[in-house]
């Protein structure tokens, strides 16, 4: 990493105000909000202001995650618009909250794709880099994106593989925005707000596109970082953190095996599902052609029970899939989220490495000029070392701070890893076992057809 580059990121590090610059010292005040609306396209008007009266004590509670404040979201009724390749999918979103940041309790709103990976990368722009966990948003899909825009255009954006991939992407946008919406700091973010209030149409997020000039410099900044998390090694003082990567290494490597298992299960379940309707319709074909009359009614009874065991087979396949596999998913995603904060550590403290050194220089500098009697050279290097301790004295209070704020967010965390996995697994054992019970009563129902044979 150069000099330029440190000092760069050293500049760049700075605290993020979750209101965008208001004012709350008071116990109670107006807080003005711009509307989100393109800069491009004001015509010189003057942009209504949204005016929310918050009180300091309510915040604190909402900051702390205290009480029973809440954000739901809900996304609905994906559209396409347009035709061709010019065209896209807007969704519905709809937001019920009891926080008094909000206007309403009760709103929506309509927003593309684009929308969200970009209300994602204002987040992460502003909170990674002091240590708070920003939930990633669901990656693009070229293909399935390409696939839904040539469709014909109609109310419902495709059939069939279309219309699965849509309630795919709609169930993940849905994830993504409760799990930052779970987020005591992230859910009173002005941007974040303004994304689920606004009426308006967002300015268009063009870095989000995955073939772009942008997102080759993104390709080429995630090489870089990856250079840098192989090539540099910190020196970790507090066994926390050594022992804390080594955990979530771990359960990163075991959840990719789930993950890839799950995938399986889910694949091999839609093929049990396919087959039991091929042993249905080949028992119907059967029963038609079957003089013995009692063979001929059991055959089609049981030709009826395995259609609809294919149905309930299928359920069980979208059950691996939306309640396990992309539960796994999203937490393999996090667990990503999570190495990024730990290595923005890792860069504060090369920023205070880097300040110690230049530091030195600077004090050596000082001495030779002291020594060789340089009084003309001497204020400045005075001035200079005063600076870079200035600078050092910084950056180890960003890196102490960091540190702190990373401890609490795994803290916060695992409370909810805890809580989530637990309320998932219990629902999946749930609704296989209400699957499987269905099963049995469908079985049972066909024996005294199959005994009345003679």
């Amino acid at each position: 990493m150069s000099m330029e580059n440190v000092e760069d990121m050293q500049r760049d590090f700075a605290d993020v105000d979750i209101n965008n610059g208001s004012n709350d010292d008071d116990d109670e005040q107006d807080e003005q909000v711009p509307s989100p609306v393109s800069n491009n396209n004001n015509n010189g008007m003057n942009q209504p202001t949204i005016h929310r009266r918050v009180s300091s004590s309510n915040m604190q509670d909402v900051l702390s995650d205290n009480g029973d404040y809440f954000v739901e979201i809900t996304i609905s009724e994906p559209q396409k618009i347009g035709d061709g390749m010019g065209s896209y999918l807007t969704y519905k979103v709809s937001t019920k909250t009891n926080i008094p940041k909000f206007q309403r309790t009760e709103f929506s709103t309509l927003r593309r794709f684009s929308d969200f990976l970009g209300i994602h990368s204002l987040l992460a722009s502003k909170y990674i880099k002091l240590g708070k966990i920003v939930p990633p948003a669901p990656s693009k899909n070229i293909f399935g994106t390409t696939k839904v825009k040539i469709s014909p255009q109609q109310s419902e954006p495709g059939n069939g593989s279309n219309v699965e991939w849509v309630e795919q992407r709609r169930a993940a946008l849905e994830r993504y925005m409760n799990r930052t919406a779970q987020h005591p700091v992230l859910r009173v973010d002005l941007d974040f707000i303004n994304f689920l209030e606004s009426d308006q149409e967002l300015p268009r997020a063009v870095n989000t596109a995955a073939l772009s000039g942008a997102a080759v410099v993104r390709l080429f900044n995630k090489v870089g970082e990856t250079v840098n998390k192989i090539t540099y090694k910190m020196d970790e003082n507090d066994p926390w953190f050594d022992d804390k990567i080594t955990e979530v290494e771990n359960l990163d490597t075991n959840l990719q095996k789930l993950h890839s298992a799950l995938k399986s299960l889910v694949t091999t379940r839609k093929e049990l599902a396919n087959l039991t309707g091929l042993v249905a319709k080949s028992a119907a074909m059967l029963s038609t052609c079957e003089e013995h009359t009692g063979l001929s009614r059991a055959l089609s009874s049981l030709a009826d029970v395995e259609e609809k065991i294919e149905i309930l087979r299928s359920e069980q396949s979208n059950s691996d899939y939306y309640i396990m596999s992309e539960f796994v998913k999203d937490y393999l995603g996090l667990f990503v989220a999570i190495k990024s904060v730990f290595h923005e550590r890792v860069k504060v403290f090369q920023n205070w490495q880097h300040a110690q050194m230049q530091l030195s220089k600077r004090r050596e500098n000082r001495g030779r000029y002291e020594l060789n009697n340089r009084t003309d050279k001497l204020e400045q290097a005075h001035q200079e070392v005063e600076e870079w301790q200035v600078k050092v004295q910084r950056c180890q209070q960003q890196f102490e701070e960091i540190s702190s704020e990373i401890k609490k967010e795994m803290e916060r965390f695992e409370l909810h890893r805890i809580k989530e996995f637990k309320a998932n697994l219990v629902k999946y054992l749930e609704d296989q076992m209400a699957h499987q019970q269905q099963i049995i009563t469908y079985w049972e129902a066909f024996v005294p057809c199959a005994r009345e044979i003679v």
